[in-house]
């Protein structure tokens, strides 16, 4: 009964929210609340700097092009560790469900970062740009039920 009746003062405001264990290591006195505002802040920011780096190669500057565009998706993947701490986020990164996903998104970003500074290639860091991207939501669909299904289906029934 207990539980029920902490629930109940839960939902009436009663109870002062406290910080949850799960992402301490990163942010140990913040509360749900704070760790919510931490990722929108990491992944509003992520993604201007992502904006940033699309300006940076319609002028021209690849190197910067691939800085912004990069460091912008860390950002934002640093957002999701405020939400669920570093380790928990590494763990989720290597299940076997997100592993090739993880690596590829990993492994794009740090390609398109040494293709921009050494050979300053646009077509080639475009291409990594869109391997990033397809990575990243690769792994954004494993954790919506089915989401990764969804997409073979539906890119199925368009490519015939």
């Amino acid at each position: 009964m207990q539980p029920l009746a902490k629930t109940f003062s839960r939902l009436k405001g009663e109870e002062q929210e406290q910080p949850e264990p799960l992402a301490s290591s990163l942010c140990p006195n913040f509360t749900r609340v704070q760790r919510l505002y931490g990722f929108v802040i990491c992944l509003s920011l992520g993604l201007g700097m992502s904006f940033g780096g699309y300006v940076a190669l319609v002028t021209g500057n690849i190197p910067g092009f691939a800085v912004l565009y990069t460091f912008g998706n860390l950002i934002s993947l640093f957002g999701s560790m405020c939400i669920v701490g570093p380790m928990s986020q590494i763990k989720n990164m290597g299940e076997k469900n997100r592993r090739l996903a993880s690596l590829l998104y990993i492994c794009s970003m740090i390609s398109t970062l040494l293709v921009a500074f050494l050979t300053g290639h646009p077509i080639l860091c475009i291409l990594l740009m869109i391997v990033q991207w397809c990575a990243l939501s690769w792994y954004i669909l494993s954790y919506i039920p089915y989401g990764r299904k969804m997409v073979i289906t539906c890119l199925d029934s368009f490519l015939g």
